[in-house]
């Protein structure tokens, strides 16, 4: 049994429940492989034993009041997964399917992400399973109170940064950084995506998407396909990923023509009517269902009419898609149709959205395939940008973030086609992005000792 193979089977034997864990430690391990085979030194120290166990982690319960007055009660956590790079980094995702799996596969994934960056962050994820919709603002209010009531003891501008993640918006962001700054007495950078009027960034709203769409860029800037000016792109999701991935894509002259929510999907063949969207899901926050409502061009398709094998979404003929959702939301039926449709190019703007068969089928089509950890580094990314303009006093101009960010992505995509072609798979940035991220902090690793 190889090297890789006998540390995923202690980790089915160690969770057997955690099942995209198991997923996001079989695609990393399987993937480096060869970066394995080339350096004896990671299996002589044990890296992969040591890099798929948190370096802590914390399970809490939060408990709070709603407006009927009645007590509820949610779990909490933060997995503080590898501080080799840098402090903790990673979101804090509010949904009812948050769970432990859900939150170390997210933590296991940003260690690479994050390290890709080339920025000095570590990797975790924290989040509950508090669901933030239809609640009212003080009912979130009490909620985030109470979770950073506990959380506040484990993190710190050197320690540990969260960010937001799904159901964690600017909104959130505030009470918790204020309940923070009431018990700490400290104003600091403890937190990203916060307000521009107390230490945010310009760009932190917008940079997962913008992100998915320069990395697309870079992809198809080097490969024999065209760019995506005058394309007709899909788009899943309705959140600031998905928002700020339709808004670049209409600056870059593209056509996106769907988002969904948890309730279905828009189609709206003119293109996305970016405006009322932002009306709907930033300042109404109602269902997507309003959108084909206000606008006649737009077609709603609910998800009560979801074939039972396949998301109709990936069905409408496009020429590329960027997954912006959700885990696991695009499976091999979905990728079939995409490609049969003459998809030439998939950037993630979400956290692992393809199953593994879904990735299966773009990487032996040989189109331009994103995967997340590397399309959608555009958030983190940013977020450290603000963490280190909190830490200078300073504020960059959006132009000068954006700039950065840019640059970011096209650093992230020529390290990972670089090593892609150093093992002989050019069009692999799955291998590609594994392998030089798990390099960089294996390397830290082997050099810090244990």
């Amino acid at each position: 049994m190889s090297y890789a193979n006998s540390v995923i089977q202690k980790i089915q034997t160690i969770y057997p429940d955690q099942i995209e864990f198991h997923q996001a430690v079989k695609e990393v391990l399987h993937s480096i492989e060869p970066a394995l085979k080339k350096d004896s030194r990671y299996e002589k120290f044990k890296v992969l034993d040591r890099i798929v166990i948190p370096e802590r982690q914390i399970n809490f319960r939060v408990t709070w009041e709603d407006d009927k007055g009645e007590i509820q009660v949610n779990r909490g956590y933060r997995i503080e997964f590898s501080s080799l790079l840098g402090p903790y980094k990673g979101g804090l995702r509010f949904h009812p399917s948050v769970c432990e799996g859900t939150i170390k596969f997210l933590g296991f994934e940003q260690i690479f992400k994050n390290a890709l960056t080339g920025l000095a962050m570590g990797g975790g994820k924290g989040g509950s399973d508090f669901d933030p919709k239809g609640k009212s603002d003080r009912e979130v209010m009490r909620f985030c109170q109470a979770f950073m009531n506990e959380l506040y003891r484990h993190i710190g501008a050197h320690t540990d940064v969260p960010a937001g993640d799904i159901g964690v918006g600017g909104r959130e962001i505030g009470y918790l950084f204020g309940q923070y700054k009431k018990l700490t007495n400290r104003y600091e950078g403890v937190l990203t995506g916060k307000s521009l009027l107390w230490g945010g960034s310009l760009v932190r709203t917008e940079a997962t998407g913008y992100g998915s769409v320069y990395f697309a860029q870079e992809m198809l800037e080097h490969s024999d396909f065209d760019g995506l000016e005058g394309k007709i792109c899909l788009v899943s999701g309705s959140g600031n990923v998905a928002i700020y991935t339709v808004e670049k894509l209409q600056q870059l002259g593209a056509k996106p023509v769907t988002i969904s929510d948890s309730k279905g999907f828009i189609y709206d063949e003119s293109g996305i009517d970016l405006a009322l969207l932002k009306e709907i899901k930033e300042i109404k926050r109602e269902s997507l269902e309003s959108y084909a409502k206000a606008k006649k061009s737009a077609k709603w398709i609910s998800i009560k009419d979801y074939p039972k094998d396949h998301n109709p979404l990936w069905a409408i003929p496009a020429y590329a898609a960027f997954p912006s959702a959700t885990q696991n939301e695009l499976n091999a039926k979905d990728a079939e149709n995409l490609l049969k449709n003459g998809c030439k190019c998939v950037s993630e703007g979400a956290n692992m959205p393809s199953t593994i068969e879904a990735v299966h089928k773009f990487l032996d089509a040989k189109i331009c395939y994103g995967p997340g950890k590397a399309a959608n580094a555009g958030g983190v990314a940013t977020s450290g940008l603000e963490m280190s303009q909190n830490a200078s006093m300073t504020s960059w101009t959006f132009e000068e973030v954006d700039k950065k960010l840019h640059n970011i992505m096209r650093h992230i995509y020529a390290s990972a086609s670089q090593t892609a072609k150093e093992f002989g798979e050019p069009t692999n940035l799955v291998l590609g992005a594994n392998i030089a991220g798990f390099r960089k902090v294996a390397d830290a690793m082997i050099e810090q000792g244990l």
